[in-house]
């Protein structure tokens, strides 16, 4: 079963995602704290499409897509913006890090999926989760 939902860049769309979620989650039988995990990572990353990818900007748009593959829930996240290197992240557990108010979305992301994954420099990223 494949689900796809494009929304515009927005913070008041991730209600959007959050119902696409609980759809998925329910068709799948997923555990709480799997959900709990699906949850914050999914919105996490359509988050940073929306404020980081497509800077707030009403008019581009963040494509959300989700498969079932072999029991691994895969969730693909894509934005309009620029792309960015997530290999050059600053690390949020570091001390000197410790007090920013960003900078923790991607660590949260890999922390909480069982797999993670970027192409189109930076733009997609997939998540999965053993279900």
């Amino acid at each position: 079963m494949r689900h796809a939902l494009k929304i515009n860049s927005q913070p008041q769309s991730l209600y959007l995602v959050e119902q696409l979620i609980e759809e998925v989650c329910d068709t799948h039988k997923v555990k709480e704290d799997c959900y709990g995990n699906i949850l914050i990572a999914l919105t996490e990353a359509v988050n940073n499409a929306i404020q980081h990818g497509n800077k707030s900007n009403p008019n581009k748009f963040v494509s959300i897509d989700f498969e079932n593959e072999n029991n691994v829930l895969i969730f693909s996240v894509c934005d309009e913006g620029s792309g960015f290197d997530p290999l050059i992240l600053p690390d949020p557990t570091n001390p000197l890090n410790i007090e920013k108010l960003s900078g923790r979305g991607v660590f949260l992301m890999t922390q909480l999926s069982d797999s993670i994954r970027f192409e189109e420099n930076g733009r997609k990223v997939f998540l999965g989760f053993n279900a």
